[in-house]
């Protein structure tokens, strides 16, 4: 039975970090809010989960992952739940912990990313809040990119098996997610990441190991692949960017 995602049509936003990993697994798998309606896929088949009042288990938003019965919200939570059947999750069910860590890192930096453009209200426009977002990113990129990036790049460093994967000896759901991080960064903030490779060379070079994957050039080079733009979190402004 394939698996079911459950994200918004028309963006890569947070379902783009579950569905690397599922494109890179070659798993089966359907992009339920991208279906037709007649094939009882399409927003209106995800909401009707989300509204529903007879759910036990009802999600809060999406994306979330639907397998058999089993409903499964929140990027790291599904990344967890997928990263053992995937093969894409260290052996050593310690060291999954460790990854579940850092992939809750990277979802705090992905809140962060999306504050850039709305710092005061998401049900405000980004021309209502223009001048704070300024400000916002001003301090995200002098700031939190250079802490969060640069606890990444340690990471690797420290890895005991090697920098060229972030958690043990092989790539995990992880490494991918790392990806995304930064091809979404390239996108919002070029500027800011002219200097990116030399000030992050492990991470640069983790970044580009994984476009590499076949599965994943695949995917990239696909029409499965949405093209980043001003509606999800990683969104290019050039009033917000800045050189790093």
């Amino acid at each position: 039975m394939a698996y079911e995602l459950y994200y918004w049509d028309g963006l890569q936003g947070r379902g783009e970090f579950v569905r690397l990993a599922l494109e890179d697994a070659g798993a089966d798998y359907v992009d339920v809010a991208r279906g037709a309606k007649k094939d009882g896929q399409g927003t209106g088949a995800m909401m009707k989960i989300i509204n529903s009042k007879t759910e036990p288990h009802i999600p809060f938003a999406p994306p979330f992952l639907k397998d058999g019965e089993l409903i499964i919200p929140h990027v790291a939570n599904i990344l967890q739940y997928l990263g053992p059947k995937l093969g894409l999750a260290p052996k050593d069910v310690g060291l999954r912990y460790v990854a579940h860590g850092l992939q809750l890192t990277i979802a705090d930096m992905v809140a962060e990313v999306h504050d850039t453009h709305h710092p005061l209200a998401s049900d405000l426009y980004y021309e209502d809040q223009k001048d704070a977002a300024k400000k916002r990113s001003k301090d995200f990129i002098e700031n939190r990119v250079p802490k969060f990036i640069g606890y990444f790049e340690r990471v690797l460093a420290q890895n005991p098996q090697g920098d060229t994967q972030i958690i043990g000896n092989t790539t995990t759901y992880v490494d991918l997610s790392i990806f995304q991080l930064v091809d979404g960064l390239h996108y919002a903030f070029p500027r800011a990441m002219k200097k990116f490779g030399s000030l992050y060379p492990r991470v640069a070079a983790l970044h580009d190991a994984v476009l590499e994957r076949p599965n994943i050039a695949a995917y990239v080079d696909s029409e499965r692949r949405i093209p980043f733009n001003e509606s999800g979190i990683f969104r290019h402004y050039p009033e917000l960017d800045q050189d790093a």
